[in-house]
Parts: C-alpha cells; sequence; structure tokens
C-alpha cells in the first residue's frame, strides 16, 4: 500500500519535472507526502480491522455495500452487490486515460496492460461461457488488460478491462468506525469496468459486484492492512432498515447489547473446503442435517458440496434432499394449520402457529452437522418467510434434480449469523443465530469517532 503511494508520488514528480514546473511544489508534495505517511502508520498501529456498512434490498432481497469510493452520484453513495464467488470487483464505469496521476482529478483510472501480474490472476478465472479473450491482444496490442465481468443474478457477462481506482476505509477499534484517511486521495485498487447493461436485475442503486471470493483480487484482499485482509466477517441484517456490517481483519468485534463480549468468543468452527487452486467460492462438509434428531437422507453429498451464496436470497436443496426434508418437517410441524402455497415457495403454515423469536418459536430448529462436529443450527428467524395474509413459508427453495451443488446456503439462513472467514487457516467460524443470544448483525454502533 506504501509502494502505491511512493508510484503515484514519483509519477506526480517526474510529471512536474518534465513539465519544468517549480520545485518548490515538488519540494512541497514530498512534505506532504511524509506527513501523511505518518498519519497512516499511526492509523496502523491503532486499528488492525476496517468496516463496511452492509444493507439489504428490499424488493430482492439482495445485500449491498458501499465505501465511499472516488465516485459522486446525485443520488448519494453507488452501492455494490456482495458476492462471494466473484473473481474480481466491477463497477459501471468507462476507462479513461488521464496525464496526471491518480486521484488529482475525479473519476481518474490507471488502466492495466496484459503483462501485469493482476491480468495475468483475472485470466486464470476466465468464464468459460463468458465472451473469448482470443485475438484481444492482436487487435489492442498488450496496452489493455480484457476481461468479462460478470452478473450473477442474470449470469450474464460483458467484454471490458480491468483498471484501478480509489477507496477510503472506516478503520475500527470492534465497537464504532473512524475513517481511515489513506493519502493523499485514497487507497488504489484493482477492479473492472463494466457497461451500463450488465447492470440488468440488479436493484436500482446497486452500480457493480463487490468480490469477496477466494480470489487474490477480492477486495478484502487488496484493502487495508496486508497482514490481517485474509479474514474477514460476513454479519448480514434481515432488515432493510438496518444496518449489518462486514469486516476486514482480525477483530476484535464488540455489539451494542454486549459490550464486553468479543464475538469471537462464542464461535464454533469447521474446515472450509477449496475444491481446486482457481476455486473462487466457499464450501463447507456437513455430515448430517437433522430435525427433531431425525436425520434427513444426504444420498451422493460429498463433504464440501454445500455452498454459501450471498446472491442466493434463500438455501436451495437438490430435488431428492428437499423432499425428503420437507417431508420430515411436515411431521414435525402437523399441528400447525398448513395454507396455500405462495411463490417461490411450496410448503407454508399459518403465521400465528408458527410463533416468533419473543414468543419462542413452535417450528422445530434445524442442525446442521459440519465436517468438525461442530452444530450449525438454524432457528425460526432463519426458517420461516413471513409472506403477508398470515402465511409463513419454509425458506427452502426445490433446485431441481441437477444441480452443480447439492445444498446452497443462501443469504436468508445467514442473516444474523457471524460469520468468520477465516482464509489463513481455511476455516469458517459460526455464531448461529445472534437473535437466540440477544443480539443482532444491527447491532454494531456505526456512530463515527475522530481519528
Amino acid at each position: 500500500m506504501h509502494k502505491m503511494l511512493i508510484d503515484q508520488l514519483s509519477f506526480i514528480v517526474t510529471y512536474l519535472r518534465l513539465e519544468k514546473k517549480d520545485m518548490h511544489l515538488v519540494n512541497l508534495l514530498f512534505f506532504l507526502f511524509a506527513f501523511f505517511s505518518c498519519n497512516v502508520l499511526a492509523q496502523y498501529t491503532r486499528f488492525n480491522t476496517s468496516v463496511i456498512p452492509v444493507t439489504k434490498d428490499a424488493k430482492t432481497s439482495l445485500h449491498k455495500v458501499t465505501w465511499f469510493l472516488k465516485k459522486r452520484t446525485w443520488d448519494g453513495e453507488p452501492y455494490y452487490l456482495v458476492d462471494l464467488d466473484a473473481p474480481f470487483t466491477w463497477q459501471d464505469c468507462v476507462v479513461r486515460r488521464s496525464p496526471i496521476a491518480c486521484g488529482l482529478e475525479e473519476g481518474c483510472r490507471f488502466p492495466l496492460k496484459c503483462d501485469d501480474n493482476f491480468c495475468k490472476e483475472a485470466h486464470s478465472y476466465i468464464n468459460p461461457t463468458c465472451p473469448s479473450l482470443n485475438n484481444i491482444t492482436s487487435k489492442y496490442g498488450c496496452n489493455i488488460c480484457a476481461v468479462t465481468p460478470s452478473n450473477p443474478i442474470s449470469n450474464s457477462c460483458k467484454l471490458s478491462q480491468l483498471t484501478t481506482d480509489l477507496v477510503q476505509s472506516y478503520g475500527t477499534d470492534g465497537r464504532n468506525p473512524s475513517i481511515v484517511s489513506y493519502p493523499p486521495f485514497g487507497t488504489e485498487f484493482v477492479v473492472s469496468c463494466a457497461p451500463s447493461s450488465l447492470l440488468r436485475s440488479f436493484p436500482k442503486d446497486v452500480t457493480g459486484v463487490a468480490s469477496f471470493s477466494w480470489s487474490t483480487l477480492s477486495f478484502p484482499r487488496q484493502v487495508y492492512n496486508p497482514k490481517v485482509t485474509n479474514k474477514f466477517v460476513l454479519c448480514l441484517p434481515n432488515s432493510s432498515r438496518s444496518l449489518g456490517a462486514i469486516f476486514l481483519g482480525e477483530g476484535p468485534f464488540y455489539f451494542i447489547s454486549f459490550p464486553n463480549v468479543d464475538l469471537r468468543s462464542i464461535l464454533s468452527y469447521t474446515p472450509m473446503v477449496r475444491k481446486s487452486k482457481k476455486s473462487l467460492g466457499y464450501y463447507i462438509g456437513i455430515k448430517k442435517i437433522s430435525i427433531k434428531e431425525i436425520s434427513i437422507p444426504l444420498p451422493s453429498l460429498k463433504s464440501g458440496s454445500v455452498k454459501l451464496s450471498s446472491v442466493t436470497p434463500y438455501t436451495t436443496l437438490r430435488s431428492d434432499i428437499y423432499k425428503a426434508f420437507v417431508t420430515i418437517f411436515s411431521m414435525a410441524t402437523k399441528s400447525i394449520p398448513r395454507l396455500k402455497s405462495v411463490q417461490p415457495f411450496s410448503y407454508c403454515l399459518k403465521s400465528s402457529g408458527v410463533g416468533s423469536v419473543e414468543k419462542g418459536f413452535r417450528v422445530p430448529k434445524i442442525d446442521l452437522e459440519t465436517e468438525s462436529g461442530k452444530i450449525w443450527t438454524i432457528y425460526g428467524d432463519n426458517l420461516m418467510k413471513r409472506v403477508g395474509n398470515g402465511t409463513a413459508c419454509l425458506a427452502l427453495i426445490d433446485g431441481g434434480s441437477k444441480m452443480k451443488d447439492a445444498i446452497v446456503v443462501g443469504t436468508f439462513q445467514m442473516e444474523n449469523n457471524f460469520l468468520y472467514f477465516d482464509l489463513v487457516n481455511q476455516k469458517l467460524g459460526f455464531s448461529s443465530s445472534l437473535l437466540a443470544r440477544g443480539t443482532s448483525c444491527s447491532n454494531f454502533n456505526f456512530t463515527e469517532i475522530p481519528e
């Protein structure tokens, strides 16, 4: 990160010298650089974690973040869809070359060349269903890095190019955020531009995708303190009216409800399975799924085939597993009146008979026994979706018989769960529902403290 700042300063000084500018200005820039570098070092000493607010889109149930990119819109800050499977971050933008250093003008970007290591990394994740990159170099030379950003909702992709942009982050002591000012204008990170047409099917205020995958081009691996960016926390809110939190780094993590409890202390851990070196998504092994100690048959479910997805609203099961689940669940809830199904769900009950967090749920909890033997429990608040008209539906989807992954855990089941992705040790920390502990993902104090 400091190297990026030095490169920026070197570029400015070289430009000024070539243009025969006043050397007093050059000296001033060196002074400012030294001052700001000391400020960054002080911030590193104070914080080892940063925090990003995350919100839920009311219409699509997708979760989105904003991190105060150096971009201005009349409607407020742009949002980015959280994607645990994207090879790199992309946004709606047009690459324009600038004769001055990035950050000295709005929207300045430095396009990457084809021989850049980041470009080579991006090309190792090429989606075979996307437009071919063949003959791009022969047409444009090595002056650009052609990539194919993908829309995870529509499964469409477009031809574009890799560039750089700037971001400012909020550091945190685990209790409150504080702006971390990266001089001179923000931290540079690699991002792909994409045409506006790729935004179709996104919420109207979402202008791109934020990558949180295994990729070395993912957002957590590029931004903030290099010593801690290989760990991040996903704590998704269950309402569009409240903020959840994504943390980058080691922690600690304290919520308002439990000011003296580091949330790391309540976590259980299980290994994360990476199917190959180029596998981007996160998988965990599940030994058993049970309802009231009755096991759900999991035919041909191999360890590591349970995927975590931030772009799948509801957990999706292969047909044979789904039907077995509903059979046992219906037996366990036979005392609750069944109602007509409401799309996209097929098993619905009378809402008043389901119960609530405050009064207790009458539907059974679901226990997922992980590869480590630890139990991830899904309670009623992550199991039953209230759809109106006195109806609550089992928030699981029949994905058909040809699903690539037999079980895909969706965001409804992850909401108000504290999920700690430790990429260094390849393990997932999980809390089960925070509501069962009297707190939630909306209990982080986003009141900013002075630098």
